[in-house]
């Protein structure tokens, strides 16, 4: 049974920068069994109904700004699934969870930039998936759950960032500042790996720092987290693959969530 993962997609210069951070997707990409598909939750599609990619060929979109003109170049232009974007539309059916197909979108940063690592060939087929920032936890994580049984042949992922803020960039340099995001994820890490959903559901309350992390108008990098964590209820086990800050005050990390250990 293949793991779920959350993995932070940073940046867009991930895509194709020499970073400690980069090296190790590159390995995490090696490491993994080869799925057949990839099914991807990001943090750039946000919408109040769940959607699900079912383009038959993706294109990448570059939905940022500001970056160097190379970034810009990088295309990425997997296959998708739609066979398989219908299978997930009806197993949250069942789930009792309405979804849509969308055939047009393309494939956001919060998709292509780290499949760009791990599968630098684009030969995996890719159906991405919307979240929901206003949903509760207990609710994103029952999306996941409901297709749990994917992870037979699917690698089911959540792309966001854990701690992401963009207030914080002003502050690069302040020790305070950098250690706040540090005992954020080191609760989030503690929690995860004891599988303490009534913690991790009432995170905000009770998580060190937790507006700071996780601005309350902005939990949208967060929550593909739980959609991921969720993915892997039949198999109860977390584990931080990967750690460090980017910008001292944004998180670079990496939890696998049941499976066989990919480390």
């Amino acid at each position: 049974m293949l793991p779920s993962l959350f993995i932070a997609h940073g940046s867009p210069m991930v895509a194709i920068e020499d970073t400690a951070y980069a090296q190790f997707l590159d390995h995490l990409g090696r490491a993994l069994p080869r799925p057949r598909a990839i099914a991807v939750f990001s943090a750039h599609w946000t919408a109040a109904e769940q959607w699900v990619s079912a383009a038959g060929q993706h294109q990448a979109m570059h939905d940022f700004a500001g970056f160097p003109a190379i970034l810009y170049q990088v295309r990425y232009a997997p296959a998708g699934d739609p066979a398989l974007a219908e299978d997930i539309v009806g197993r949250l059916a069942s789930a009792g969870v309405e979804a849509s197909l969308d055939y047009d979108r393309k494939l956001d940063h919060g998709v292509w930039t780290i499949l760009h690592r791990l599968y630098p060939d684009a030969d995996v087929p890719v159906v991405a998936l919307s979240v929901n920032p206003s949903l509760a936890p207990s609710q994103q994580y029952a999306v996941g759950r409901a297709l749990s049984t994917l992870r037979e042949s699917v690698l089911i992922v959540g792309s966001g960032v854990t701690v992401h803020n963009f207030d914080l960039l002003a502050t690069p340099n302040d020790p305070d500042v950098t250690q706040r995001v540090l005992d954020f994820e080191s609760w989030l890490t503690e929690h995860l790996e004891r599988w303490d959903l009534r913690a991790l559901e009432d995170y905000e309350r009770r998580a060190p720092n937790a507006t700071m992390a996780v601005p309350p108008h902005r939990r949208e990098h967060l929550v593909p987290l739980f959609y991921a964590m969720g993915a892997s209820d039949d198999d109860r086990r977390a584990h931080r693959l990967y750690g460090d800050l980017l910008w001292n005050v944004m998180t670079n990390s990496v939890y696998q969530f049941g499976g066989d250990g990919v480390a």
